[in-house]
């Protein structure tokens, strides 16, 4: 579900996810509070244009959750890169995350060695996830 979300790259509807006073490490951004959310989602895909996300759960237990991601986007000048990243997640008693910490790189990769293709928007069922494409 937070793969979808993140791919539909609606803050508005991202930032729901997340309890009201949610706190956020973003590589060496610190974001508080649902409005610093979205304004940072704004801020986000404004500048990583073609953006498509694949998570993968690494570990979970009780209320936290381990994931590693990566997502393909291009700047403004056509340049691609590939993050690379891991975030841990912990949730309140009403099911938001109220803690992130994500801890990500960006490679630079040539169009051609792309991996994610399908249209804006959720992730197809039928491709492949990291794991099965060797990342």
């Amino acid at each position: 579900m937070a793969e979808n979300a993140w791919n539909s790259r609606d803050p508005g509807k991202i930032a729901l996810a997340y309890s009201e006073d949610s706190v956020w490490r973003n590589r060496s951004e610190f974001i508080r509070g649902r409005q610093e959310i979205e304004a940072f989602l704004i801020r986000k895909w404004a500048r990583e244009l073609g953006y498509r996300l694949i998570k993968e759960v690494w570990a979970w237990h009780e209320n936290r959750i381990a994931v590693r991601f990566q997502y393909e986007w291009h700047d403004d000048s056509g340049n691609w890169f590939r993050a690379h990243g891991n975030e841990n997640w912990e949730f309140d008693d009403q099911g938001l995350m109220r803690r992130r910490e994500a801890s990500i790189n960006d490679v630079p990769i040539r169009a051609s060695e792309r991996l994610f293709h399908w249209p804006q928007g959720p992730r197809p069922e039928d491709h492949p996830g990291l794991t099965d494409l060797g990342l």
